[in-house]
């Protein structure tokens, strides 16, 4: 089992910046792929970010790169996302999970394990 706890989200304006937090405990973190999601009222969760464990491969969304990154800390086993340049769009619930595969994948049946998430509000 691996619990997944998220921070960081809140309620900010466009042009902002927010760092969410993923506090893992349980199994061995630094095993997993770690990846971001997201959901936004009436829409199917999407895929944001991920990470692998030597943190040397990361996969990003389309619509985020070059705005956010992903980064590791396997000693703190914690994940993060570092979001720039918010866009009102980018209001989601964003959950964090983790993935018993090698690289950085996109596909949410590929994550084994999920937090409840934390909601981030970006106003224009």
């Amino acid at each position: 089992q691996v619990q997944l706890v998220e921070s960081g989200g809140g309620l900010v304006q466009a042009g902002d910046s927010l760092r969410l937090s993923c506090a893992a405990s349980g199994r061995t973190f630094s095993n997993y792929v770690m990846g971001w999601f997201r959901q936004a009222p009436g829409r199917e969760r999407e895929f944001v970010a991920a990470i692998n464990w030597s943190s040397r491969n990361t996969r990003y969304a389309d619509s985020v790169k070059g705005r956010f990154s992903i980064s590791r800390d396997n000693a703190k086993n914690t994940v993060y996302l570092q979001m720039n340049s918010l866009r009102p769009e980018d209001t989601a619930v964003y959950y964090c999970a983790s993935a018993t595969v090698s690289l950085p994948t996109t596909r949410t049946t590929d994550y084994n394990y999920w937090g409840k998430g934390t909601q981030v509000t970006v106003s224009s």
